[in-house]
């Protein structure tokens, strides 16, 4: 009789709402950073063009009172929407792959992975939500209704929260509700963040944030944490306005057409990839804090990006290629069609990948063989350094030194020699040691050129910089073929063509005010050297 009774007052709900919420605190984050990425994520999908992150003490005489918060311009929530955000699977977008969400996880999930209790805030342009409350705060000198829910671990696991709080109109909003529409989340109580110093945690997250969302942040979106701005940080290092630039895509993009799975052919995806190779010869000198500081020393590896977001970093698609330290010299890139998330085993927290079968089939042979000849080409270019065969010393070394044999160069430097050997100086560590000045007068980088000459030059007291656009048809069809030849005939082709540059170069420099007139010649040259070069 016991029994029966036992069972009819046994607690059968699918979910055991208390233990699930503290399995789910493990749900597999790999870091803080992984976690706020699903609130970007959400944000993004809002419509959102600034982001603010803040990690800040709030508790300083114990030492671990972190709190979090992330606040975006998007289009807000209405009362319905907040409250299906908040539960667990309870997106009004779920399944739809034309953003970055799919599940209804992420704010839930991500949120309970660091913190105790999440709190939400969310409001709209006024006229949006008419059927609301007509109470009203003042926010920004803007009035608007700004709605507030919440979860809260200790609350559930003591039967005290059920389901989600009706969302409230508060009377006070915080200060930072302030944009027409947006959402404003925060984190408290946080035993779970990656560490217990602000400034290592606002270092990890603004180094992964900046590689996540690259390709956004070089558009029209700006992230910042604690008011500093993200900057977008390109592993396969082509973005010419970094802080370090000069690598160059390796090949022509590859592209792949597959099946989402192998029974249904005709419903397919499009995988695309690109590799990037880096420049041994200018940046070997780099010392071992920089190159681990732009990522370049234990960088090697293979972005996954979706939907413009990345995925995943890591060692994949490489078949039988072990990973060695020559390949911290070259990049590679995929990016695919959301329609493929099974193909790659795309999981609710979208920070990892599980390639099945019949993708690595497709992919696997073109990327390891690509990869293999890279590392071939690292491995090459190492021994060149190596052996004391610096790329364009020769010709650097012997300008350098014939440089008495020539009138000097006038004191006066025009201001697009100038503004250019600045914004080198940014991008080419090496430029700013000045001991490197006294020993070469002249120098050869690679660089693209802002008017697309097939090179330019630049200029800053008494040292020479011969720019080479590595997107013209004449470096790519001319001056690379001879640059990585291996007999000595080409060596000796490639340092008299750099000479002849130079040459060029340093004859502009001498024009003074006859030098816009050179400069134009040139531009006109390099058009027309394109146009009879290209096969086009």
């Amino acid at each position: 009789m016991s029994t029966a009774t036992d069972a009819k007052t046994q607690d059968c709900s699918i979910i055991a709402l208390d233990k699930f919420i503290q399995a789910t605190r493990d749900s597999g984050y790999k870091s803080t950073a992984a976690a706020l990425s699903e609130l970007v994520d959400n944000s993004i999908q809002a419509g959102a063009t600034r982001i603010a992150i803040k990690i800040a003490m709030t508790d300083a005489e114990s030492g671990n009172g972190i709190e979090v918060s992330v606040l975006d311009n998007g289009c807000g929530m209405d009362p319905f929407t907040l409250r299906q955000a908040l539960r667990f699977g309870g997106s009004t977008r779920f399944g739809d792959r034309s953003g970055l969400g799919r599940y209804g996880m992420g704010l839930p999930n991500a949120s309970l992975s660091q913190a105790r209790r999440v709190t939400v805030y969310a409001w709209q342009s006024i006229g949006s939500d008419a059927t609301a409350a007509t109470r009203m705060t003042t926010c920004g000198g803007l009035a608007k209704r700004v709605y507030m829910s919440y979860l809260d671990v200790d609350k559930i696991v003591q039967a005290k929260m059920v389901e989600i709080p009706r969302p409230i109109v508060v009377k006070s909003a915080p200060q930072e509700c302030v944009a027409p529409s947006g959402t404003f989340i925060r984190w408290t109580h946080c035993d779970r963040l990656d560490n217990r110093r602000v400034s290592t945690i606002v270092r990890k997250v603004e180094t992964e944030l900046a590689r996540r969302f690259r390709h956004y942040l070089r558009k029209r979106l700006k992230i910042t944490i604690n008011g500093e701005a993200i900057k977008a940080f390109d592993p396969l290092h082509l973005y010419s306005d970094a802080e370090l630039s000069g690598a160059s895509l390796f090949g022509e993009e590859l592209r792949y057409e597959v099946p989402v799975n192998p029974s249904d052919p005709k419903n397919t995806g499009w995988v695309k990839v690109r590799f990037s190779e880096l420049p041994v010869h200018e940046w070997h000198k780099l010392s071992n804090d920089e190159k681990r500081r732009f990522g370049i020393s234990r960088g090697s590896g293979v972005s996954i990006v979706r939907a413009g977001r990345e995925v995943d970093y890591g060692w994949f698609f490489m078949g039988g290629k072990s990973r060695e330290n020559y390949d911290d010299w070259w990049r590679c890139e995929i990016q695919f069609d959301p329609v493929l998330d099974e193909a790659f085993g795309i999981t609710h927290t979208k920070q990892q990948i599980r390639p099945l079968a019949h993708l690595i089939e497709a992919i696997t042979p073109d990327l390891e063989a690509t990869a293999r000849e890279l590392s071939r080409r690292v491995r090459r270019a190492h021994q060149k350094v190596k052996a004391g065969d610096d790329r364009c010393s020769d010709s650097e070394r012997k300008a350098s030194e014939r440089e008495h044999l020539l009138r000097p160069l006038p004191r006066e430097v025009s201001s697009s020699a100038k503004t250019l050997m600045r914004d080198l100086k940014k991008s080419h560590p090496l430029l700013r040691r000045k001991h490197l000045h006294s020993v070469r007068r002249y120098r050869i980088i690679e660089a693209p050129t802002k008017d697309k000459s097939f090179f330019s030059y630049a200029r800053d007291g008494e040292q020479l910089i011969l720019v080479l656009n590595p997107y013209h048809p004449f470096y790519r069809d001319i001056y690379k073929p001879l640059a990585e030849g291996e007999s000595r005939r080409d060596q000796q082709l490639r340092a008299s063509v750099e000479l002849l540059l130079l040459a060029a170069a340093r004859s502009e420099a001498a024009a003074g005010s006859d030098g816009a007139t050179i400069a134009r010649q040139r531009l006109e040259w390099s058009h027309a050297l394109a146009a009879f070069l290209n096969d086009k």
